[in-house]
Formats: structure tokens, C-alpha cells, sequence
């Protein structure tokens, strides 16, 4: 096998960026940009193993749980905490756990990402078990906290996946659906948080909408389950059952803050019509 190399930490081909303009620096930040929904592209049969993967372990009552530190936490915790709101899910179908803690959310903890049985020890906080699934992010794939909790789901026999952004890298070994999504150096060197982030984000976005499009929580392509948690919500409901119904938007607005989501308010006006 040949050795690993951290592709993520390869010097950034541009130099002297300290001298470049605004608009030079925007434009060199963006040309790389678009090189990411290729690298994503190129991954997607091993996406698609790990999409599957996700909406099997749910349609059956399991969890998903994402793991990782610093920019990879954040990421799985804005992608976990966004499923309730806009698909209607309970807030325990996906968890986001981060090292260090919520408190690493907002402020980098010391040292939390080398803590190889962190993971582990969150993770048991939640009761992981062989129903669920666990999926570590970490752009480099060396993360203690994430290789650790892996390796400790694979031998406690749950499911695992990874999202990472060098081939060959530890964190591949533990997990039973890896997703390599190779975006290169950074225009700053070793700032993940730029072309590796934006993978991870892109991947997680098609993981969990593919997840609850499966589970019905989509239907044509509507949110039908969303949690009507402002006006703007409330509006957009009343506006998609007003459509859906063939009725005038007032019907539909009461229908909605009567049931509280759409699917509901739909099935309440064809009971109405019986």
C-alpha cells in the first residue's frame, strides 16, 4: 500500500497571498470553489452506499450520529439540527457530536480532537447501538476522536461511515461506507475549513435530504412535515396545501395552524370533504 499523504495539507499552489488584491484573492478563492462539486461528483457511488446505508438504519427505527471536531463537528451539527425544523424528525433521529462538547461549537477546546476514546464516551452518553449508524467527518481522516470512535462502533458491532478528503487515510479503515471526496490543497495552506468544509457540507446536504425524501417527509418536492416555526413557514404551508387542495389561501392557512403541518392539514381537508 502506498504511504499516506495528507493531500489536505499540501502546500496551497498560490503564494504570496498577502499581496494580492481583493478582487484577486476572491477570484483565486473562487476558481478553486468550483472544483469541489466535481470532486463530490466522482464520490458518488460511494455517497450513494452510504445514502442507503443512512435510510435503511432509520426506516427501521435507528439512529444516525455524526462525529468530529473543530469545522467537521460544526458541520454535522448544523446538518443534524437542521433535519427536525425542515423535515418534521424527532431531534434524536440525528445527533451531531463534536469534541470538547456544545461548548466547542462557538470555541475550540484544547487538544478535545486527540482524545481517542472522546467519541466513544459521547457517544455511550446517547446509547449507541447496533440499530443505529455512525458517521465520522474529518477532512485530514487522522482525527483521534473520530478514528477512535469508529474503531470502537466496528468492534461494538455498529455500522459505520466516514466523509474525508484524503484516499487512504486512517479513518477509511473503520468505516464500512467511506466517502473520499479528494478537493486538494487549500488556497490557504491546510485551512480546511475552505474546499474540504464545502465537500463535507455538500455530501452531508445530500445524505440526510435523500434520507427523508425516502422516508415520505418530502412528497413531489415539497416539505409536507416541516415544523411551521415563524410566519414565513406558516405562509409557505398554507400556500403549498392551498395549491396542492385547489382551495383559496385563507381555507388553507386555517387548515394549517389547525394541524400544524401540511401533510396533516391535507388529510384533515379530505376528511372535511367526506
Amino acid at each position: 500500500m502506498a504511504e499516506f499523504q495528507r493531500i489536505t495539507e499540501q502546500d496551497s499552489p498560490y503564494r504570496h497571498l498577502e499581496k494580492r488584491s481583493t478582487r484577486e484573492l476572491l477570484e483565486i478563492i473562487n476558481r478553486e470553489d468550483q472544483t469541489v462539486p466535481l470532486a463530490v461528483h466522482k464520490a458518488l457511488p460511494e455517497i450513494e452506499a452510504l445514502a442507503e446505508a443512512i435510510y435503511q438504519k432509520l426506516a427501521n427505527g435507528g439512529r444516525l450520529f455524526y462525529i468530529g471536531a473543530g469545522t467537521s463537528g460544526r458541520l454535522g451539527i448544523v446538518d443534524a439540527s437542521e433535519c427536525p425544523p425542515t423535515y418534521g424528525v424527532p431531534h434524536g433521529m440525528v445527533i451531531g457530536l463534536i469534541a470538547g462538547g456544545d461548548g466547542a461549537i462557538r470555541k475550540a477546546v484544547e487538544f478535545a480532537e486527540d482524545d481517542y476514546e472522546g467519541a466513544w464516551r459521547d457517544l455511550q452518553e446517547h446509547g449507541v447501538n447496533a440499530a443505529d449508524i455512525v458517521v465520522g467527518i474529518a477532512a485530514s481522516g487522522t482525527t483521534p476522536y473520530v478514528v477512535g470512535g469508529l474503531d470502537h462502533c466496528r468492534r461494538a458491532g455498529i455500522a459505520t461511515g466516514c466523509i474525508t478528503c484524503n484516499p487512504g487515510a486512517p479513518v477509511t479503515q473503520f468505516a464500512d461506507y467511506p466517502v473520499v471526496v479528494v478537493t486538494g490543497p487549500e488556497v490557504v495552506t491546510g485551512s480546511t475549513r475552505m474546499k474540504a468544509g464545502t465537500a463535507q457540507k455538500l455530501v452531508l446536504n445530500m445524505l440526510t435530504t435523500t434520507a427523508m425524501i425516502r422516508l415520505g417527509r418530502v412528497e413531489d418536492n415539497k416539505m409536507v412535515r416541516m415544523q411551521l416555526a415563524n410566519y414565513k413557514l406558516i405562509d409557505r404551508a398554507a400556500r403549498i396545501v392551498a395549491e396542492k387542495a385547489s382551495i383559496s389561501y385563507d381555507i388553507a392557512l386555517d387548515l394549517v395552524r389547525r394541524t400544524g403541518d401540511v401533510k396533516s392539514a391535507l388529510a384533515l381537508y379530505e376528511n372535511q370533504k367526506k
